[in-house]
């Protein structure tokens, strides 16, 4: 049972709070960010925001001002004197803002990941429809394991993250069919030659290391995969992609309000 430090929610026509509903299974989208510190930085905040804004414009959500109402209700909800390690989420349908936080957990190093055929409605859109997934997540401990999302036997995302494979220190991402998540292209700005290819289930063991990629997890590598065997051999690509994640945390604003 995941543990709220806070749980809010608004109408979006005039911002009045109202009854919190978390919205999975809605026609909408969501967003999730680090927040951590004291004083709070949010990691690629603005970015987040903007991504967010342009997917609910995509999705027929739209209200003047939008942009400036969420950035509001976030303010509202944050506090000045708490040193902070959470994860930030925001969502929206055509009614409500829902705007929540959850403690953020480290992965641990003998983390596993288990393989589930899954297919996520509209991959490219982080939207609403999450419910499957979050009956498997709610099930695990996220600190040591995710759930790879399978779908015609190729390997397209994780539960809460992106994935990278990486074979002769040649890194690889599957070609479609999954959520480009904005620490994704974060490293694609430092990363130059990232290899779009078809990873096929049983491909996975011609791979040295997985990597996780995104705001809940930060970089995580995978260890195994028991389901098939698959142990990681080598954690040469997971050094160069923490120490450019680290550079991004220490060069990251403090958040304004």
């Amino acid at each position: 049972m995941v543990s709220y430090l806070l749980k809010k929610s608004y109408l979006i026509k005039n911002l009045k709070e109202v009854n919190f509903k978390d919205l999975w299974g809605d026609h909408g989208i969501f967003t999730t960010m680090w927040i951590f510190g004291k004083p709070q930085k949010i990691l690629f905040f603005e970015k987040h925001i903007n991504n967010l804004i342009l997917s609910l414009n995509k999705y027929g959500i739209k209200k003047k001002f939008l942009k400036k109402d969420i950035i509001k209700l976030i303010n509202l909800n944050l506090s000045k004197n708490k040193n902070y390690n959470h994860l930030l989420r925001v969502a929206v349908n055509k009614n409500l803002i829902s705007v929540s936080l959850r403690k953020r957990l480290n992965p641990k190093s003998n983390f596993d990941l288990k393989l589930k055929y899954i297919n996520r409605e509209k991959p490219q859109f982080k939207n609403l429809k999450y419910k499957k997934i979050l009956k498997y997540l709610s099930k695990i401990d996220n600190s040591k394991s995710d759930i790879g999302l399978i779908n015609n036997n190729k390997v397209l995302e994780t539960g809460t993250s992106n994935l990278l494979f990486i074979k002769n220190n040649k890194i690889h991402t599957q070609t479609k069919g999954y959520y480009k998540g904005i620490t994704l292209k974060f490293f694609k700005t430092k990363i130059k030659k990232i290899i779009k290819k078809e990873i096929l289930v049983n491909s996975l063991k011609d791979y040295e290391e997985i990597l996780l990629i995104g705001s809940g997890k930060g970089v995580a590598s995978v260890k195994t995969i028991q389901q098939i065997g698959w142990k990681r051999k080598s954690l040469n690509q997971y050094r160069i992609f923490s120490k450019y994640y680290r550079s991004a945390i220490n060069n990251c604003n403090i958040h304004r309000y």
